[in-house]
Formats: structure tokens, C-alpha cells, sequence
């Protein structure tokens, strides 16, 4: 299929997100664009709640990663189950208790100013570079099978789809993305499963063949035992658990969906739902990968990882049957990540750096300054997304889970110590600590896994022999994010004191 017609497709999906947006945004105010005036249905919440955790990193880099990983990555996915529990019976009755707009809120109330600004401070910038890196490795798919045959520089289709978004969600915010989210997860998903059917087909059996099939290559492999491998299955599970209540219970784009749901009850019926539809989804992206290997295998294809499914699915033998569905699915998988970033991004900075909800200015005010606060986020993609072009580092699966470890780390120690303690904390000290547990945090890091940052940062530590001593092989993987969060917790018990108040 010629690039001109994918294109094509890809300008129609544009459209029709923009007569979603044009249809759902009228009547909007301020409180429909940060938490959709609470009247969200909690289904449609659940569904579209799937296409934002997945994202255009899990539609490429999951099933690629089954070639050397197997079936590891479901670990984690065990993991957030366990985090999504805590979530839905911890983390939102305490946000519905407080009638919350921001969750960064509970922590001005509980601690103070500084504890506030520390919290919403460490969202934006781990949202705004993994937000962004997501955004990167999908343009940068586009632009290897389409937009290069068509002469369209990198930079236009960034700025064109960025654009795009802001277009769709500058008036309505969560209000709108409800409703593009539930679009955009339909077209995933249906991708997803087209895409499946003609690849068992094109092997000459069906799902249970194929599942016998890739499970004969040992790509079925679940669990990995080995103790001081970064895929241990404790690691993955219990940094899967904390990877799960930081990025998605403490995080204002995920919660800020949760929390537009009319009331608690329909809130964590929205969030197990979610979970129980992503488990299965994860599990079908893993298959997809094992079954990608096993055609790549027959057919003589060589690609890395992260190019297999576009590699496969864009090919002369795929290409008029399924092709279409890759990027749709691709695009739409895209979509709610970036565009619920850049809202909730908008509305943490409003809300939580500008006081904006504190201010005594008109609506109209409001509004004016909130659509530029939107503007200028879309502008730091644009040259985050330029930036991660000029790195051209393709593994950012990687990146964004360790990213994550380093800025999430912080959230989770003040979350955890705010509702686990009663102690109150020394205000000019927090941003003290809430910068030095990441630190420390990345040193152990780099002491126990020396060569990862070598060959990401193409930095000669010369680390290798003391790593050996130290941690006598031990690598640390998704359990970063919990050492980060423990040492984020101990610094602040460390410039705490006990509580007058009973």
C-alpha cells in the first residue's frame, strides 16, 4: 500500500478527533477542563484509561522485547495489579474525602506550601520527558515507513501533530479526552486483534497452535528465578507495584480522570475494571510479540526490536491487509498519552504553581492564562521530541521506566509518609530532600548497573570493578522507584518532629 494512501488515513483519524473535540467541548469552562465538572461516566473513564497506560511505546516495544525477555514483562504487569488495588482502596477515598482538583493538593494540606510545589514540581518534569520520549518513538515510526517516502521533514510532522492536539484539546481538556481516549483505545485494540488474526493465519494455524508454538521456543517464560538479574521476578513485581501506584495513583493525568467520575463507588469500580481489561490486553501484546519472532524466523526478516512490528505489519506481504490497522491502532495509541499529558500537565501547572483556583481573577482570566500555559507545554514537547531526535536512541522503553525510578521516587516517599505517619515536617528542608534521595538513588543505580549508562550515555565511568564488589553482580531493575521512595521517606523522617495535634 502506497505511503500517500496511509497518509491519507492518518489526515481522516485527525479530523474525525477534531469533530470529537468540537462536539464535546461546547458549552466547557474551566472546571470542565480540569476535571470534566465530575460528571464522567466511569466506563467510558475504564476504557479510555487502557489506550493512556499503553501508549505507543507498548505498541511497538513490549512485543519487541520478546525476542530477547520473553515473557518478563508480564511480572510487572502482576506488579500493577497489586499497585492498582492500593489505588482504588488507599489512594481515592482520600482524594474524594478531600475533593480534590489537583492529589498535589493533600500535600499543601498536609504539609505545607513547599511540599506542594516539590510534588506537582516532580509530575511535570517526569511527565513532560516521558510524555515526550512516547510521543518521539511513534513520529519517529511514521516518518521511517511514510513520511520520508513523501519528502515531509521530521520537524513539520512534529509541529503538525502537536498541533493537532492542542487543536483538539485546548477548549475542552478531560472533558474532551474522556471521549477521545474511549476513540483512540477502540482503534488500539481492534488493531491489536486484527493484527494478531492475520500473522496466525500467515503461520498456517490458529491461536492455540501458535501459543503452542511460541511457547516451544521458551518465549512463554513467565517467571525468571535468577536472583540478581534485573528481570528477577520479585523486582519486576514489587517495582511493578510501586511503578503502578507512583505513575498512575500519584499522577495528575491518571487521577485527574478518576477523580472527573461522579462519585468514590463508580471511581474504583472505573479503576478495577481498567485493571482487569489491561491485564488482558498486556498478555495479548506479549502473544503478539512471540508470534512477530516466529513469522520474522520463517520469512528471513532482521530488524530490531522496536522496528519488528512496523517492519512486519508495513511489508509488501502484510501491507494492503493490515497495514492501515498498524497505524490507526499506532496513532490511536499514541494519542491518549500525549494528549492527556499535555492537559494534565496544563492543569498541575495551573492549579498547583500558579494558584490559579486560589485566584481572585474572572473566569475569563482564568482562562486566558490556562490557554496559555496549554500553548507553552505544546511548545516544550516539540522541542523535547527535537531533542530526543538528535539523541536517536530507539530503546525507550528503557529510558522511561528508569526515568520514572529517578522522578517518582520523590512523590512516593511524601505520599506515603503524609498518610502512613502523623509527623509534621521541617518546611525549608523538604526540597533538600525531596533532590537528594533522587541522587543518591541514581548513584546505586549506576554502581550496580555501570554498563547500561555507558552504553546509554556513551559515558566512561570506569565503575565496573567497584560495582563487582559492591554488589557482587546484583543488577537493580523496577525496584529503583521503591529505594528512591525509602529514601525520599527516611530523609523526611530525618527533618521531622512528632505532632502536636492528636
Amino acid at each position: 500500500m502506497s505511503a500517500g494512501l496511509l497518509f491519507s488515513f492518518v489526515i481522516g483519524y485527525f479530523v474525525l478527533l477534531l469533530a470529537v473535540a468540537w462536539y464535546t467541548s461546547r458549552g466547557s469552562n474551566n472546571e470542565s477542563f480540569f476535571i470534566g465538572n465530575r460528571k464522567s461516566n466511569w466506563m467510558l473513564v475504564a476504557f479510555g484509561m487502557i489506550g493512556t497506560s499503553l501508549s505507543g511505546v507498548t505498541f511497538v516495544s513490549v512485543p519487541g522485547s520478546v525476542g530477547s525477555s520473553n515473557f518478563y514483562y508480564f511480572q510487572i504487569v502482576l506488579g500493577y495489579l497489586l499497585g492498582y488495588m492500593v489505588i482504588a482502596f488507599v489512594l481515592l477515598p482520600l482524594y474524594y474525602r478531600m475533593n480534590l482538583t489537583s492529589i498535589y493538593t493533600y500535600l499543601e494540606r498536609r504539609f505545607g506550601v513547599n511540599a506542594h510545589k516539590a510534588g506537582a514540581s516532580f509530575f511535570i518534569l517526569s511527565r513532560a520527558v516521558g510524555a515526550t520520549a512516547r510521543l518521539y518513538l511513534v513520529i519517529n515510526i511514521l516518518q521511517l515507513f511514510i513520511l520520508d517516502k513523501l519528502g515531509i521533514p521530521f520537524i513539520l510532522t512534529t509541529f503538525v501533530i502537536l498541533l493537532m492536539i492542542l487543536l483538539y484539546t485546548f477548549e475542552g481538556g478531560v472533558k474532551t479526552i474522556i471521549y477521545t481516549d474511549t476513540l483512540q483505545t477502540s482503534g488500539m485494540l481492534i488493531g491489536l486483534v486484527v493484527c494478531i488474526f492475520f500473522i496466525i493465519k500467515a503461520l498456517g494455524t490458529d491461536f492455540s497452535g501458535a501459543l503452542s508454538m511460541i511457547t516451544d521456543k521458551g518465549y512463554t517464560q513467565i517467571f525468571n528465578t535468577d536472583v540478581k538479574a534485573g528481570s528477577y521476578f520479585m523486582k519486576h513485581i514489587v517495582g511493578g507495584m510501586f511503578i503502578a501506584i507512583a505513575m498512575t495513583g500519584l499522577d495528575q493525568e491518571m487521577m485527574q480522570k478518576n477523580i472527573s467520575v461522579k462519585n468514590l463507588r463508580d471511581s474504583q469500580k472505573n479503576m478495577m475494571s481498567f485493571t482487569a481489561v489491561l491485564m488482558l490486553v498486556n498478555f495479548l501484546f506479549l502473544f503478539l510479540g512471540g508470534i512477530l519472532y516466529l513469522y520474522a524466523s520463517t520469512q528471513g526478516i532482521t530488524a530490531a526490536p522496536d522496528d519488528l512490528f512496523p517492519t512486519i505489519a508495513l511489508s509488501d506481504t502484510f501491507s494492503g491487509s493490515i497495514g492501515v490497522l498498524f497505524i490507526i491502532a499506532l496513532i490511536s495509541a499514541l494519542f491518549p498519552s500525549v494528549d492527556g499529558a499535555i492537559t494534565s500537565l496544563t492543569s498541575c501547572f495551573c492549579i498547583d504553581i500558579l494558584g490559579l483556583n486560589k485566584s481572585e481573577a474572572s473566569e475569563k482570566q482564568k482562562k486566558r492564562t490556562r490557554l496559555k500555559v496549554h500553548f507553552s507545554f505544546a511548545v516544550l514537547f516539540f522541542i523535547l521530541v527535537l531533542v530526543f531526535k538528535a539523541i536517536n536512541d530507539k530503546l525507550i522503553i528503557d529510558f522511561i521506566l528508569k526515568f520514572a525510578g529517578i522522578t517518582y521516587g520523590p512523590l512516593l516517599g511524601l505520599f506515603g509518609f503524609g498518610i502512613l505517619t502523623r509527623r509534621v515536617l521541617n518546611e525549608k528542608l523538604i526540597w533538600t530532600v525531596c533532590i537528594m534521595a533522587p541522587l543518591l538513588a541514581l548513584g546505586i543505580d549506576v554502581l550496580s548497573s555501570p554498563e547500561w549508562y555507558e552504553k546509554k550515555l556513551h559515558m566512561e565511568l570506569g565503575l565496573q570493578s567497584l560495582s563487582t564488589s559492591l554488589f557482587n553482580g546484583y543488577k537493580i531493575g523496577n525496584e529503583l522507584i521503591l529505594i528512591n521512595g525509602l529514601l525520599t521517606f527516611t530523609g523526611l523522617l530525618i527533618i521531622s518532629k512528632k505532632s502536636d495535634q492528636k
